[in-house]
């Protein structure tokens, strides 16, 4: 091996890698020690390496899908912008045509690897068999620049969908040579793939990074999760990954339910909230009677003072209710309180939407909120499949549990 390698212990006698017929210079194959099943401290690796290449594998699978989605659609607009103005004079090679003298030599590499990939059968499927399916990133941006005058009424400014293109160059060099991706490259990828992807025209589909950022894995195996797209010890570990900015900025509609709403009350402020009631947000709260006898019960549960939970609940029902009276539209600001067990608290935002992001938290009998297990779920149906029917996931569920206990309760004046 080169400098630096690993050296390689002698073999034994009459070893193939130690006989005498062995001519001078060559390289002994040696036989592995015998170590009680391990391959030896020089070669092995411990949790902490496992973990990093299981983080270095994610990592660059996540970034994989995205620039594999971004590729598929950018060849798909090359086609459909450049081949009606070659196809009809130069045929199969109007690729060949487009990329004219400048691209010359990585068109003719491309055609080169087409033709390598029909000799020994690489193509698996007869779509990818022409010479586009074989430009890399890179060149696809190459024939967009080369003819900018057929794109341009289809883009608003052409800076913006280079300067998305440079910040993926980063990771698809990373990425294609297998080497660690950090976390901050990684989402700045996601956000660059997210906006070129927008730009591209994508549809409706196109995963959006304004609340909660799309993984592309995600979109891929969700359904094995149903709409859990995340799942956190505790809420403050969701508040580290997700402030309550992130979840309830922005918010076309807020439903809440729970006992106190703490995740809300006490961590966005009520010129926050007046502000995103005042932008057109509807809200609805829906808190635990701090009268009722449920109070009670859960007080003893959690062995807390007599009437201090009650307390807690009435004071964040007055805040509430100090920030609807300073709203234009009350009647866009809604409490009202229930009287039954609490089995769950939820927050669903925009949950009426496609893009509906819920925050689930079930009651344990010896946890307060903060210590509870918190699943995020995603609403709409990206996660469905052709031959599914109705909703997918346990969104939909918590929806109809809010609408039902919301039908059930009581305004608060």
């Amino acid at each position: 091996m080169g400098a630096g390698g690993l050296e390689l212990p002698p073999g034994d006698e009459g070893h193939e890698g130690n006989s005498a017929d062995v001519p001078p210079g060559a390289v002994s194959l040696a036989r592995p020690m015998d170590t009680a099943g391990s391959i030896g401290p020089e070669l092995d690796w411990d949790a902490d390496a496992w973990h990093e290449v299981r983080v270095r594998a994610q990592r660059a699978g996540r970034a994989y899908i995205w620039l594999n989605l971004v590729e598929q659609r950018l060849r798909a607009v090359v086609a459909a912008v450049l081949r009606p103005v070659y196809e009809p004079v130069h045929g199969d090679d109007w690729v060949v045509a487009a990329a004219g003298p400048a691209g010359q030599e990585w068109v003719q590499r491309a055609v080169a690897v087409r033709e390598v990939s029909r000799r020994k059968g690489y193509l698996l499927d007869p779509a990818d068999d022409n010479v586009l399916s074989f430009l890399t990133l890179p060149q696809l941006r190459e024939l967009m620049v080369q003819h900018w005058p057929c794109f341009e009424p289809y883009f608003d400014e052409r800076r913006d969908v280079e300067l998305a293109l440079d910040e993926l160059e980063v990771t698809r060099n990373v990425v294609s040579r297998n080497r660690a991706l950090s976390e901050a490259v990684l989402n700045q990828a996601e956000r660059a793939s997210a906006r070129l992807l927008e730009m591209l025209g994508a549809g409706g589909d196109v995963p959006s990074a304004r609340r909660l950022p799309v993984d592309a894995v995600e979109d891929l195996v969700a359904d094995r999760y149903a709409d859990v797209v995340a799942v956190h010890p505790d809420r403050v570990r969701l508040m580290r990954q997700f402030p309550a900015e992130d979840l309830f900025g922005g918010a076309r509609r807020l439903d809440a339910i729970g006992i106190g709403l703490n995740l809300l009350v006490q961590n966005f402020s009520g010129r926050r909230l007046v502000r995103l009631a005042e932008s057109g947000c509807r809200v609805r709260l829906l808190f635990l009677n701090p009268a009722s006898s449920a109070v009670k019960r859960r007080e003893r549960e959690l062995g807390m003072k007599r009437g201090e939970l009650s307390r807690s609940v009435e004071m964040n029902i007055l805040h509430m209710r100090r920030v609807r009276s300073r709203l234009r539209d009350p009647g866009a600001f809604e409490i009202q309180v229930y009287d039954e067990t609490p089995r769950f608290t939820a927050y669903l935002v925009d949950g009426d939407g496609a893009d509906g992001i819920a925050v689930v938290q079930s009651y344990l009998r010896g946890a307060r909120g903060m210590e509870s297990p918190v699943l995020v779920l995603r609403g709409g149906s990206k996660v469905l499949k052709p031959d599914d029917m109705g909703d997918a996931g346990i969104f939909p569920t918590y929806r109809e549990e809010f609408e039902l206990s919301w039908a059930d309760s009581r305004p608060v004046s």
